[in-house]
């Protein structure tokens, strides 16, 4: 299993009138944390779709909402690949605010299309390997 964790604080135009996050920013923070992990692994979205030729669309998202995050919060983006991808590839990520408290989950499902085609691979290799260590 793959755990990466990166921190973010919350702006003020992230959040709602009430000071809350405001609900249609969580997708964001599932696309900082993607980002961030695969960077972790070495690779980066932008070498997946100019060097490799890439795109990985979002064809599944769900949201669960805890308790609120708040503005000019430290959070925690913990983002988990559970299983080594095939045809698509799975993100688990937890928000924690800043007393490590979990206050949300969502789950993004991915595909991978060749740019070349525009149609549907399997995971590429390159990236399997990178993940195979932590299985």
């Amino acid at each position: 299993m793959f755990v990466h964790e990166c921190k973010k604080r919350v702006t003020y135009g992230e959040t709602d009138q009430m000071g809350y996050f405001y609900y249609g920013n969580y997708c964001t923070l599932y696309e900082i944390g993607r980002a961030e992990a695969i960077r972790d692994l070495g690779i980066t979205y932008k070498e997946l779709e100019s060097k490799y030729r890439i795109m990985m669309p979002v064809m599944y998202v769900e949201s669960r909402y805890g308790g609120p995050i708040t503005y000019d919060e430290l959070i925690t983006i913990r983002t988990t690949v559970k299983e080594l991808p095939t045809k698509m590839i799975h993100f688990y990520h937890e928000i924690f605010n800043e007393n490590g408290q979990k206050e949300h989950r969502g789950e993004v499902k991915l595909f991978f299309i060749d740019m070349e085609t525009n149609k549907r691979i399997s995971s590429p290799d390159y990236l399997n390997e990178k993940l195979k260590p932590y299985f």
